[in-house]
């Protein structure tokens, strides 16, 4: 241990500037393999040289910065004649390897300016973009055209508006702040969001298993929906399209908690063990239906569309509802207490039931937390029964039975938690 310490941290920050500076190069060098070497500016020595020039120059006399300012410069002048020369003989535009090369001399005072962490970040960063090029390229291809405003939407949602936020109370009716109301927006969108661009761009095929996972995330009754219809189509697999209706129902319950989990840690501490037990159940008997026959039949969905969760419109309608239900709980608690609210709660669950939920986790009731799971656990019990309901309506008569016994017991176990929890 004491060898170690004895070791000279300018001579570890060498090393290390070194190591990530060849890096760097044997990167270069495997993505331009193909392409001749002359014509390249510089491969793994190259970059290794120019790294440890950037740590001369940095360290011989870290006051006089402007010391490797000038070789910043020198640098910068052969690139240009490299690049000027490039467009000449090879009608090439691209400068994404002598970026790398600026990335790479500056990586001395980044080291010795920083934790080693970022460094190691930076580096890595420069190694998986140079990687990903053709990825980059086909990802790019697959986004509509409004896909980067919504995305500018959701940063100034989040980034912009929420911090300007009052944190106050808006009233004694709304028992919410402008603040804790927009974070719930954000982070509900964000939730819909992220299940929106993996079915989109990571999931593309829309699997039955994809279709419920990441649209249980999404919406579990939205997906029940598409799912029973398709179910009336010839030669579907059944038991993979009931199975997958569970599955998002299952994916309901990961969804939920994730919300109580950042809006209020202490329900999330009373809910833990119910969710786990209910999720872990209806993943079960989701996988149990799997087992079922389907042999030769089909099991993708190729129509499986959501809308986008940010698009204003939808944003704007939960919202609303968010405000609407902040209301009527206050009232339904003011006039009938909780027994009032229990029984609102199961109507509610007919309907969206995230906005509810939302406005039970973040509203400042001044109702104990069994109050509270109990309420969340009959509208969740309300929106099953629902959704089943229109699988057996919209499905096909075939998926009446599997459905009928999986929802049966969901539910069932949903009221046993109630009365024990």
């Amino acid at each position: 241990m004491s060898i170690i310490e004895n070791i000279p941290d300018d001579f570890i920050k060498f090393l290390l500037v070194t190591v990530f500076s060849l890096l760097i190069g044997l990167e270069q060098r495997r993505h331009h393999y193909n392409e001749k070497q002359d014509s390249l500016f510089g491969m793994d020595r190259t970059y290794t040289f120019i790294g440890i020039l950037g740590f001369i120059l940095y360290t011989i006399a870290p006051e006089k910065i402007w010391l490797f300012g000038i070789g910043a410069i020198i640098i910068s002048v052969f690139l240009g004649i490299y690049y000027l020369k490039k467009i000449e003989n090879q009608n090439k535009y691209g400068i994404t390897s002598m970026i790398s090369v600026l990335i790479t001399y500056s990586l001395a005072p980044l080291l010795y300016s920083g934790p080693v962490w970022l460094t190691i970040l930076v580096v890595t960063t420069v190694l998986f973009l140079t990687e990903l090029k053709e990825q980059l390229r086909i990802l790019s291809g697959k986004f509509d055209n409004d896909e980067f405003i919504i995305l500018a939407i959701f940063l100034a949602m989040s980034g912009i508006i929420l911090p300007l936020l009052p944190h106050t109370i808006i009233s004694d009716v709304i028992p919410i702040s402008p603040f804790k109301f927009w974070l719930v927006v954000v982070v509900v969108s964000g939730v819909s969001y992220l299940s929106y661009l993996l079915k989109k761009f990571i999931f593309p095929e829309n699997g039955m298993i994809i279709t419920g996972l990441l649209g249980g995330l999404y919406s579990s009754t939205a997906t029940t929906v598409v799912l029973a219809r398709k179910s009336k189509e010839p030669d579907v697999a059944i038991n993979s399209i009931s199975a997958s209706i569970l599955l998002a129902t299952g994916m309901m319950f990961v969804r939920i908690f994730i919300l109580i989990a950042i809006f209020n840690q202490a329900l999330a501490k009373r809910m833990a063990v119910p969710f786990a037990i209910l999720a872990t159940l209806t993943f079960i008997v989701s996988w149990l239906l799997t087992k079922w026959n389907d042999k030769g039949q089909r099991t993708e969905v190729n129509e499986h569309r959501h809308k986008n969760p940010l698009e204003f419109k939808t944003a704007l309608l939960f919202a609303l509802l968010f405000v609407l239900f902040a209301v009527l709980t206050k009232y339904v608690l003011k006039e009938f207490g909780t027994k009032g609210l229990n029984v609102f709660s199961f109507i509610v669950g007919v309907t969206d039931i995230d906005p509810f939920l939302m406005s039970l986790f973040t509203g400042k009731y001044h109702i104990v937390l069994d109050a509270i799971a109990n309420a969340t656990l009959i509208a969740i019990t309300s929106n099953n029964l629902i959704k089943m309901g229109y699988a057996l309506s919209l499905g096909s008569k075939s998926i009446r039975k599997p459905l009928i016994l999986g929802f049966s017991v969901i539910i069932t176990a949903t009221v046993i938690t109630i009365f024990l929890f």
